[in-house]
């Protein structure tokens, strides 16, 4: 897909990789809903081509993303690429039974995303479009100490797995597999304390701009760390980088 006079609905646009994302496309000839449910990140927007408009909302809510949509509509005149890139973790271990935190991330994480790509679904009948995901690394892998988060993206990657057999051109639904990068994430996964920073990282501009080429190239899949494909190619690895993880967390716990 070009953005040349696209219409781009970018969410969690205020910081980390969808702040990174953004100001690349800024670059670019289009009109841009920047989505983020912090105001403050989203006063200082990148110069550049593209038309920018704020949108500050909740996505954990269902009429929030309806209210998206709508400020898209009105403001855009359409939703030609949608990028649902918020999204957030906790870093923990799980020892209580609490229904309201394991609802918190998947209602941000999983069904809002799920929601918005059904609502662009009807909203583009007969019409291309484009629907990208950030997902994660731990789509593939589950780490110690992000049970949940792990199990949200994991949720994703599974979804996109089977709904691209519905979609006469599956390569509107993009998904990209960021490995740990070094935003705002490990901060605040965790009230107690930051987590410990998974290795390897990399940066969140190194994530938009394969985003951006994936975008660009239509691709299915994205994977912004290529070592990664090698990884998952000698599975032995995993269990080696889960006890790497285990042990840390274990660190972490006794701080």
């Amino acid at each position: 897909m070009q953005i040349e006079g696209k219409n781009i609905v970018l969410t969690g646009a205020g910081s980390g990789i969808g702040r990174a994302l953004l100001e690349l496309l800024a670059q670019f000839p289009a009109r841009i809903l920047a989505v983020d449910q912090d105001a403050l990140r989203l006063e200082d927007l990148p110069a550049g081509q593209a038309h920018i408009e704020k949108h500050v909302c909740d996505l954990g809510k269902p009429e929030a993303v309806d209210g998206m949509f709508a400020a898209a509509l009105d403001l855009l005149g359409g939703v030609d690429l949608l990028i649902a890139n918020a999204g957030f973790a906790y870093y923990e271990k799980i020892e209580t039974a609490d229904w309201a935190h394991i609802e918190q991330i998947f209602r941000v994480n999983v069904i809002s995303t799920l929601y918005a790509l059904e609502k662009m679904q009807l909203l583009n009948a007969g019409r291309p479009y484009k629907v990208v995901i950030t997902a994660s690394a731990m789509s593939y892998v589950g780490l110690p100490g992000y049970a949940l988060y792990s199990s949200t993206k994991s949720a994703l990657h599974r979804f996109a797995e089977s709904y691209r057999f519905e979609l006469e051109d599956p390569n509107k639904l993009m998904l990209v597999y960021p490995i740990g990068t070094r935003t705002r994430f490990f901060g605040t996964a965790s009230a107690a304390h930051p987590a410990p920073q998974t290795w390897p990282t990399q940066s969140a501009e190194q994530v938009a701009r394969a985003m951006l080429h994936g975008i660009q190239r239509d691709s299915r899949s994205v994977f912004p760390f290529g070592a990664f494909r090698l990884f998952l190619a000698l599975p032995f690895l995993i269990p080696i980088e889960q006890a790497i993880e285990a042990w840390r967390l274990r660190k972490w716990l006794q701080r």
